[in-house]
């Protein structure tokens, strides 16, 4: 019984290595030129041990997403007891994700799409993150953040479109991720701000910018 829970315990320590090799790795270069070879050589295991683990490139691919939704999970979570109102956590969020973006290769969001169950798993994840954040935006209003004529549903919409946008076009070519994304989050959070929210919105942009942006 102990050899039995000691080859569980070090095939389990197996396939969270691998899965953090290749989200490392899928971040990095995109998933297209990254091969199972690739992810077996870096760890030092050979080809059949791998797919011992993993059948198949996409199954791994799955498993990756689905480590990042769980991180993300647990970072809301760890927000939420942090945090003095909803504005707040979606501050903290959006800098999670500016962060995220910013570390992530562009040819990433332009490979998953030809990996059909990895991309349903990731499309699903961001309609139940959908769902939460407009929770959060009805929240913010009953706390006077944000505003109560704003139908939160289509401009959440409207911000996931100019994000997929962002993903699948030039425009970084011509100006810096950095300043595309701030000026979608940040132009779309003073629409839907009151005047108490556009207040702590501007201190946090304010310290946001001396913190992370470099002075020229």
């Amino acid at each position: 019984m102990g050899e039995h829970t000691k080859q569980l315990a070090s095939r389990l320590e197996l396939r969270e290595r691998i899965v953090g090799t290749a989200v490392t790795a899928f971040s990095t270069h995109g998933i297209k030129s990254i091969t199972m070879d690739d992810i077996a050589a870096s760890l030092g295991i050979s080809k059949r041990t791998l797919y011992e683990v993993f059948p198949d490139k996409e199954t791994l691919l799955e498993e990756c997403i689905l480590k990042e939704q769980r991180e993300t999970d647990v970072f809301i979570k760890g927000v939420l007891t942090t945090s003095s109102n909803v504005l707040e956590v979606l501050l903290k969020c959006y800098l999670r994700s500016i962060e995220k973006f910013h570390a992530t290769n562009k040819k990433f969001f332009e490979d998953i799409k030809k990996y059909p169950r990895a991309y349903e798993l990731m499309k699903n994840d961001n309609n139940r993150n959908s769902e939460g954040t407009i929770n959060f935006f009805k929240e913010g209003v009953k706390q006077g953040m944000f505003r109560d004529d704003v139908n939160f549903a289509i401009v959440n919409l409207l911000v996931r479109e100019q994000l997929d946008m962002l993903m699948n076009t030039d425009l970084c070519d011509r100006y810096s991720f950095l300043e595309v994304y701030e000026s979608i989050m940040f132009t779309f959070l003073r629409g839907i701000s009151t005047e108490k929210g556009a207040s702590e919105l501007e201190v946090f942009i304010r310290d946001y910018r001396r913190k992370h942006v470099p002075k020229e």
